[in-house]
């Protein structure tokens, strides 16, 4: 196996690892209400930690990931997965569990961003669109796993078996990518690296800019409810809304996951052939983005079609966000490729944090029928707040104007 074949296979299984931590509360939920009597707004909140987690360490770890290479920083930082995963599998309260649950997102926080990266410094830029298609569609598989596969191990194992098997799993992934991955070559431009401090001062440049924000905010805000809505919130609505059965539930969950797998390949192979028709990189996100949007407003309004139909186009479109990535890498220098990327995972996980927090206080709102079982209106009302808010920065995406490539240069 080549070095790039390696990189490749390594780190698509770290983000696989990643995936699976993020979705095992939609299984573990009916579990933690039992057990521990959580709220639905104390699910969302351990739920979202994950993604606060992930998010707060973005910005550090994008300098790190630019200073040391994806190669150390994302295998050490696996390793704080595992010990959150140890903490998670022994708690006996909801304190043990958040606590457990952000460490978990703070070590996987990297998982996506420097394997983009690795894969980026290894391959031609030409293959990038594909690559990061498939990469990300290793990923969303966990996405699969956490439907019916999870719900079968749940009825032979405690949540808590599963959670110490998680730690034991990603400490192998992560000597894995520290002993059978390699470094890129050495560049004329990363041996003359600016200092972190700098590195820092670039990562705030980029969040200052207008172009940046206009070009990743509809992208962020659509992904932060994929994966909301993937993660946690999926089953509930299906079976407080759509009074979907247990086993119909757990099978559209994985049908979302090995949908998001086909979107991710799909939308990176379509790519070349989209540009060749004359159509932007930045309007074929766009357009698929906006797709997204449109299965959530036929889902809200409950349209006549197949469920299995609807929430597979839900998976296809929502992982689409993932075409900026290919995006970054035309418009801004390798030395700063790290902290895009990783700037904009923030963005994405900041908006799920906030989005999955969201929607359990305004299903709270209303009084529980059983525990853990809301009123159809209660996610009616959460989803339709979050729709507006998509929609309108949609309007600010596709306005005319520049979504800006003339600001890489002040970023490094």
């Amino acid at each position: 196996m080549n070095a790039a074949s390696r990189v490749f296979s390594f780190f698509a299984l770290g983000y696989l690892a990643s995936y699976v931590f993020r979705g095992l509360n939609i299984g573990f939920a009916p579990f933690l209400i039992r057990e521990l009597e959580l709220s639905a707004a104390d699910l969302g909140m351990l739920t979202s930690l994950y993604f606060l987690g992930f998010a707060l360490v973005q910005i550090p770890a994008g300098a790190a990931l630019d200073t040391w290479g994806p190669r150390r920083v994302n295998a050490i930082l696996m390793l704080a997965s595992a010990a959150g995963s140890v903490v998670y599998a022994c708690a006996d309260g909801l304190p043990g569990l958040m606590l457990g649950r952000f460490l978990i997102g703070a070590g996987v926080g990297v998982s996506m961003g420097a394997g983009l990266q690795a894969l980026a410094q290894h391959v031609p830029a030409h293959r990038v669109p594909l690559l990061n298609g498939a990469f990300i569609a290793i990923g969303g598989l966990g996405g699969a796993l956490v439907g019916t596969p999870l719900a079968l191990l749940l009825d032979v194992f405690t949540w808590r078996i599963i959670s110490l098997v998680m730690a034991l799993i990603i400490t192998l992934v992560a000597a894995l990518i520290l002993f059978g991955a390699v470094d890129a070559p050495a560049t004329e431009e990363r041996r003359n690296r600016p200092t972190v401090g700098d590195q820092f001062r670039g990562t705030w440049k980029l969040l200052s800019s207008a172009p940046f924000w206009k070009l990743t905010l509809f992208p962020s805000v659509s992904a932060g409810m994929f994966y909301a809505v993937q993660s946690l919130w999926m089953k509930p609505y299906l079976l407080d809304v759509s009074q979907a059965s247990e086993v119909l539930t757990d099978g559209l969950v994985s049908t979302v996951g090995m949908a998001a797998v086909a979107g991710s390949l799909l939308s990176g192979m379509l790519v070349r052939r989209v540009e060749r028709l004359g159509m932007s990189l930045t309007v074929y996100c766009g357009l698929c983005i906006t797709m997204f949007v449109v299965f959530q407003v036929i889902i809200v309004f409950d349209f006549p079609l197949p469920k299995s139909l609807v929430w597979s186009c839900f998976g296809v479109f929502g992982a689409c966000c993932v075409l900026v990535f290919a995006i970054f890498v035309s418009r801004y220098p390798p030395a700063v490729w790290g902290r895009v990327n990783t700037t904009f995972n923030m963005q994405v996980f900041m908006s799920t944090f906030a989005v999955q927090v969201a929607i359990g206080w305004i299903v709270e709102r209303w009084e529980p029928l059983a525990p853990g079982v809301y009123p159809a209106q209660a996610h009616l009302t959460a989803w339709t707040c979050l729709l507006v808010l998509q929609i309108a920065s949609a309007a600010w995406y596709f306005w005319p104007g520049r979504s800006g490539s003339r600001t890489q240069a002040q970023v490094a």
